[in-house]
């Protein structure tokens, strides 16, 4: 039986950096705060009139060059993202045309901060059916296209940048991806929500004038399901798998707050020197954060490496993934 493996991973990131004494000059708020909160140091803002896609046609153009893969043999392209370019075309699409992928097929998901394990999950399902050989998962998130720098609660959390993956079939047994499990929960969708935009509230001068096309969080609320669920999905991937915390080379957490991190990893009995972190530079990428992280330290990941990945975002959308490093 086929299964699927991550064959290559590259990423990009915007040049430009706004760290934390740099936002303090923006609104009310200093880098003693926002590192003792949420542990970021600084964020990476895509300036230019761009859009996602900009970054995720690098980060796929960066990853075919790395693989030695041609565009024409990339058969599917699937990109995760909270921020797409427009509302229609796809920014799959937008990606697949700027990387050069003319014979793939492409398409968007959008389940927020988890989008990068739940798109990972589909080209999965599609590799071990056989229907497609070549699959790139991208994440692309321009999160400043969304965030109110008025708001000191919500704008030191978040950062751009994207990160693709190649999946492909493989014939060894126990690696690649091995299992996932995943939920969702409209509990959450009045705590974490753009309000406007979408067909439930189109744009009008009201909503403009009332910031309702800003990201919306209530953070006590949103902090607590994030631990909680995190960890759950975490401790029930490990458990249908027959895994203990030895057997685990490295947990690699959706990096949304450093404080989140540490409780999931105290709770699962994890130690930190086993979870992997890069949410003082980047800050929350949502989708784009863990292949970001994958990406970081990948060549501290060696073959036959047992991965937990777990992600929690709006929805509520949580899930964890439980993948053998074959790289």
């Amino acid at each position: 039986m086929l299964n699927a493996r991550i064959s290559g991973i590259a990423s990009y990131v915007p040049d430009d950096i706004l760290d934390n004494d740099m936002l303090s000059k923006m609104v009310d708020t200093n880098d003693e705060w926002i590192t003792t909160r949420v542990g970021i140091k600084e964020r990476r803002i895509l300036r230019e009139p761009v859009g996602s896609s900009f970054m995720g046609i690098q980060a796929v153009k960066k990853l075919l060059e790395s693989t030695g893969t041609g565009p024409e043999d990339v058969q599917l392209l699937i990109c995760a993202t909270s921020n797409p370019d427009y509302r229609f075309p796809s920014t799959a699409s937008v990606i697949a045309g700027g990387a050069g992928l003319k014979g793939a097929y492409a398409y968007d998901i959008q389940a927020a901060c988890a989008g990068f394990i739940v798109a990972l999950q589909d080209a999965t399902a599609y590799v071990r059916s056989g229907m497609y050989k070549k699959v790139i998962v991208v994440a692309a998130e321009k999160m400043s296209s969304m965030i109110n720098y008025q708001d000191r609660s919500t704008c030191p959390l978040f950062g751009d940048g994207a990160s693709a993956v190649l999946v492909e079939p493989t014939e060894q047994e126990g690696v690649g991806v091995i299992d996932g499990v995943f939920h969702v929960d409209s509990i959450g969708r009045e705590h974490l929500i753009m309000e406007a935009g979408g067909s439930a509230l189109p744009t009008s001068e009201e909503t403009v004038r009332e910031g309702k096309h800003f990201l919306f969080q209530d953070g006590r609320f949103v902090y607590k399901h994030a631990v909680t669920d995190m960890l759950t999905s975490t401790q029930d991937v490990m458990k249908r798998n027959g895994l203990t915390v030895d057997d685990i080379a490295y947990l690699i957490p959706h990096q949304a707050n450093m404080r989140i991190i540490e409780a999931v990893a105290e709770r699962a009995g994890v130690p930190m020197d086993k979870v992997l972190v890069n949410i003082q530079h980047y800050g929350n990428t949502s989708a784009a954060s863990i292949p970001l992280c994958l990406d970081e330290y990948k060549d501290k990941l060696k073959k036959g490496d047992k991965l937990i990945l777990t992600a929690f975002g709006a929805g509520f959308t949580w899930g964890a993934m439980y993948v053998v490093w074959d790289m």
